[in-house]
């Protein structure tokens, strides 16, 4: 089961992008989308729900390589008080 949870949680900021990718490509192609009115509201729409995808996937790597201690030093957290 949890299995199955974490997959539907990084499936959605998936489709999340792959639908701001769907907006921006209608957009260039010029053929509008019911729920809105101009062509650059809907390109806007589409280039921010394709950025709240990346970055939350972006996030999710990182977080998760750097649990494992896979990545470089310079993005490891600096947990060291002052």
């Amino acid at each position: 089961m949890a299995r199955f949870l974490a997959f539907v949680v990084i499936l959605i900021p998936i489709l999340m992008t792959a639908g701001g990718i769907k907006l921006m490509r209608d957009t260039i192609f010029s053929k509008l989308i019911e729920p809105f009115p101009v062509l650059w509201l809907q390109f806007i729409v589409g280039i921010l729900l394709f950025l709240a995808g990346f970055l939350f996937l972006a996030g999710f790597l990182l977080n998760r390589d750097r649990k494992k201690g896979k990545v470089s030093e310079k993005f490891m957290k600096n947990t060291q008080t002052k």
